[in-house]
């Protein structure tokens, strides 16, 4: 949970973080849990079904049970407030909860209006509950270290507690280099007021999540809540992972568990093209080469009174495909009032974007207003070829100008 600590940067942007780049993946909570499993961390009994119908697959494993948690499947927290979770006491009315649940659309603070559609259910044991604790780890850039976090106040409004009521959010700080130690669990455990075998249990648990975030290049894994159940036991009721997209080459078996259907469209597209794309709220379409550049032209733009409506990065070694596409991914976008091209030639010559723009711009319709900022590598090049190709673009001399332009001209 990233409102716990200070972000990084100035600015934060969904998944893009000022001054870090980070572009993160997410998983499901089932898939979540089976990892922790494998670390040692105990969690509910469940299984996944798609429809109704495929509950009758599970049916050996319901007889007897009194009591289940039906749970949407997206990526998104408050899905409990949003509908997303049921309590199911009558196994009469489980087919109708599920097939309730399947389809619908969850609408929470971390969604959007848009909301997400779920398309599978995880049905999971009832659990006895005492007491709801709050667990996380995730990495602070500011420091370089990695920071678990706990609370005895776990629940659906962690979020407030954070804000509110800091005092009840532990912390500790663990040098990666040195790694976990005893007295960062005792300094947590005891924050929790744990003692004697539950103490035990506690540090089992934060080993295993720590190895879990180590060993898969996690950027956060978040348990919330983690109970303890009325016979003692400390269990992981939910749980969330995130992982760092840009260590995903040596984690293959992360990158099966993803879901593309929870993806933006576009970013999937992108990502089959190896550009780095995140869908934005904005009107100001941007097409940048490098991480800090795109930064700074989101910055600017913001600064002159609008948004950007998404982070493109098409990176050092983009060709004339490349940007075409990119520039398809761009005009895409509905809501997308004008497009900001910002390159600085370097191992990316501004010649070659500049044939990849002109080329974009005869087969794709550009309807919208286009400014173009070439500097560096080729540069004189570039913009030779953007004026000789009789298209209306808009050339600027530098970022300043670049972004008065694009503002003006969507305004």
């Amino acid at each position: 949970m990233n409102d716990l600590l200070e972000s990084c940067g100035k600015v934060v942007y969904d998944f893009v973080i000022v001054g870090c780049f980070v572009l993160k993946m997410d998983i499901h909570e089932y898939q979540a849990k089976e990892i922790l499993r494998d670390y040692g961390v105990k969690t509910p009994s469940g299984f996944l079904v798609h429809s109704a119908a495929e509950l009758m697959d599970f049916k050996d494993e319901l007889v007897g049970k009194s009591v289940v948690v039906v749970k949407a499947q997206v990526h998104a927290g408050g899905r409990g407030k949003a509908g997303g979770i049921k309590l199911v006491t009558d196994m009469s009315k489980l087919d109708s909860v599920v097939e309730a649940m399947l389809g619908m659309r969850i609408i929470t603070k971390q969604t959007g209006l848009d909301g997400k559609i779920v398309r599978k259910v995880y049905i999971e044991d009832g659990s006895s509950i005492e007491k709801e604790y709050y667990v996380s780890v995730l990495l602070d850039r500011e420091t370089s270290n990695i920071v678990l976090v706990a609370s005895t106040e776990g629940g659906m409004d962690i979020e407030e507690v954070a804000e509110h009521s800091p005092d009840k959010i532990a912390k500790v700080y663990v040098d990666p280099t040195i790694g976990l130690q005893g007295f960062h669990k005792r300094n947590l455990g005891f924050a929790l007021g744990f003692s004697g075998q539950e103490f035990k249990d506690f540090s089992a648990i934060i080993d295993g999540i720590y190895r879990a975030f180590i060993e898969n290049d996690a950027n956060q894994i978040e348990i919330n809540p983690l109970i303890k159940t009325k016979e003692g036991e400390l269990v992981a009721l939910d749980a969330k992972m995130s992982f760092d997209s840009n260590a995903l080459y040596r984690n293959k078996q992360i990158v099966e568990l993803e879901d593309k259907d929870e993806s933006d469209p576009l970013e999937v597209r992108a990502s089959e093209f190896d550009l780095n794309y995140i869908k934005m709220d904005g009107s100001i379409g941007c097409m940048v080469n490098g991480a800090g550049l795109a930064m700074a032209t989101m910055d600017i733009i913001k600064m002159y009174g609008e948004s950007p409506a998404n982070f493109l990065d098409v990176g050092g070694g983009a060709t004339e495909d490349k940007v075409r596409e990119a520039f398809r991914i761009i005009t895409s976008d509905s809501s997308v009032k004008g497009i900001l091209v910002n390159i600085f030639g370097g191992i990316m010559k501004c010649d070659i974007i500049a044939r990849g723009i002109v080329a974009a711009a005869s087969t794709i319709s550009i309807k919208v207003p286009l400014v173009v900022r070439l500097e560096g590598t080729n540069s004189e090049k570039g913009k030779l070829i953007l004026k000789e190709s009789g298209m209306n673009i808009v050339p600027a001399d530098d970022l300043q100008d670049a972004a008065l332009k694009i503002v003006r001209a969507v305004r």
